[in-house]
């Protein structure tokens, strides 16, 4: 079973379809004792990155889900739920979790904003979650910020500059594509997910 973080936003409906087609079991958690007994947890994220941190840190599910990953359970966060992992954004002033290293910035002003569409990504071959992912495979980005490379970069794509698409760090992954709108190999790395030790 794996909960997904309602905030009032966010494209849970797609979420929740995608890990059905895999045949994973799926909840939402819409208040913070309902992450209390999470085996796994999805932060799927659209719209605004201080809009979301504020409505994690008001309704209490920030200082919750928090608490969990510090505890150890898996957590995959989806686009602006991967961007949350970092410090900060330069979209807002709301501070992300700092749980990596590093700023959110904005794609360069020359570039089509938001970046929309599919992009071949590069990906470390020791990284657990994209195991199913051959080199150059493709996948569904919809965002006007990326993430900065680290040492949690597990992969990286270009869009006039390179930038991290998924982090790995112990049992905290993130991915700036959507799975769920990613074909196959979305699915499969949503199936991983659901069943990394």
């Amino acid at each position: 079973m794996i909960t997904i973080v309602d905030y009032g936003a966010g494209n849970l409906r797609s979420v929740e379809n995608a890990l059905a087609a895999v045949g994973v079991d799926s909840k939402r958690a819409s208040e913070p004792g309902a992450l209390a007994g999470a085996r796994r947890l999805i932060l799927p994220g659209v719209g605004h990155f201080g809009q979301m941190m504020r409505s994690l840190a008001s309704t209490g599910l920030g200082a919750s889900l928090l608490e969990r990953i510090r505890d150890g359970v898996p957590f995959l966060g989806i686009c602006l739920g991967m961007q949350a992992l970092f410090e900060r954004s330069e979209e807002a002033e709301s501070p992300g979790f700092g749980l990596l290293p590093g700023e959110v910035r904005r794609f360069p002003a020359e570039l089509r904003v938001p970046h929309v569409g599919w992009n071949t990504i590069e990906h470390d071959a020791s990284s657990r979650l994209l195991a199913a992912f051959s080199p150059g495979s493709y996948a569904y980005f919809s965002h006007s910020y990326y993430a900065p490379l680290g040492p949690a970069t597990a992969a990286t794509t270009t869009y006039a500059v390179p930038y991290t698409v998924a982090v790995e760090q112990g049992s905290l992954f993130g991915v700036q594509f959507h799975p769920e709108k990613s074909g196959p190999d979305g699915l499969r790395l949503l199936k991983t997910f659901a069943e990394l030790d």
